[in-house]
């Protein structure tokens, strides 16, 4: 019927249009411009992003297959050489055209990459440090930190392990900056953010740019966007995140040496004075540690940071040889 046509043409035209989104966003030449008109294509229709979910989930597996891909095309193609290739003028991509794109992307393997140093930075306990990678990028560590850099001629990586930092990425549109937390990877082109991935949580806060965050290749959960004054918060091993309006002065304010806190759990402040305190916090009971806490710690003298935490929140502090035992009044 004219009608089943109809829909199905635009069932085809709304997957074209996802497939061409996620070829275009991973073009070097892809600028802020284009993740602008992006959002507004996702907000234009609930199901654009369904379309692109789809497709990227369709990526993905595609990335998985990438080993084997390669291996099939080095017996078929011992000598490696490949004719040369040049997507067509149009704008619009076909499904078919748009995916052998994402496996030529994918298993055509820039061997640079493959040999490009991986460089280790970390902070010891209490100690702040900037490092500046060769590419312009500044990386503010926080304490007792610990992340590796690799980049490559195609893209620069950094994987956390237990670390916090702000991210200052120099523009090169040609080598996205790439972050792995946990299950999480941090997508960017040029922009600041902060990352926090301590005690199995992920956080991304945007102060510059936009930010891409996605579930690793095998993560599950959706993809999310961020703009100046988005927050991300992440438990791994969830599918679900959570996104908030934030204001990103307050979340970098660990730079300056003070710790900027508005309704956060307490056991996160206390993991995060832990990085710096020589006693350690700890909690009497699972309730206390689950209290949410607002306030400004000014990190200076050990006991004048306790007093103040103890001032702000409803709780008491107990010396013991363990650590400082925090228990609510």
């Amino acid at each position: 019927m004219p009608m089943d046509e109809t829909l199905q043409e635009r069932v085809d035209a709304r997957r074209d249009a996802a497939v061409e989104w996620l070829m275009q966003l991973r073009l070097p030449e892809a600028g802020e411009a284009d993740w602008l008109a992006f959002e507004a294509w996702l907000d234009a229709s609930p199901a654009n992003l369904l379309a692109y979910d789809s497709a990227v989930a369709l990526w993905t597996e595609l990335d998985g297959m990438a080993a084997d891909l390669s291996k099939h095309l080095d017996a078929a193609l011992p000598t490696r050489s490949w004719p040369n290739w040049t997507p067509a003028p149009t704008r619009r991509w076909s499904l078919a055209g748009g995916l052998a794109a994402a496996v030529l992307a994918v298993v055509v393997v820039p061997w640079a990459d493959l040999t490009a140093q991986t460089t280790v930075y970390q902070t010891a306990h209490g100690e702040r440090k900037t490092v500046t990678l060769a590419d312009g990028t500044r990386i503010d560590m926080n304490a007792g930190s610990r992340l590796s850099v690799k980049l490559g001629s195609h893209k620069r990586q950094v994987v956390m392990d237990d670390a916090q930092a702000v991210f200052d990425v120099a523009a090169d549109k040609s080598r996205p900056f790439v972050i792995t937390a946990g299950d999480r990877t941090v997508t960017v082109v040029g922009t600041q953010f902060d990352v926090r991935h301590r005690d199995g949580r992920t956080a991304v806060t945007v102060a510059r740019g936009i930010v891409e965050v996605a579930p690793s290749a095998d993560a599950k959960g959706k993809t999310y966007r961020l703009l100046k004054g988005a927050r991300l918060d992440h438990v791994e091993g969830s599918s679900a995140s959570q996104v908030s309006t934030v204001a990103p002065d307050e979340v970098l304010g660990w730079r300056q040496g003070r710790l900027i806190y508005r309704g956060q759990p307490l056991d996160v402040v206390a993991s995060d004075l832990n990085r710096y305190v020589s006693t350690p916090l700890k909690f009497r009971d699972h309730k206390t540690a689950q209290m949410k806490f607002s306030g400004v710690l000014v990190l200076d003298d050990e006991r004048a940071v306790v007093k103040r935490l103890t001032q702000l929140a409803p709780v008491t502090s107990t010396s013991s040889p363990e650590g400082l035992w925090l228990s609510s009044q």
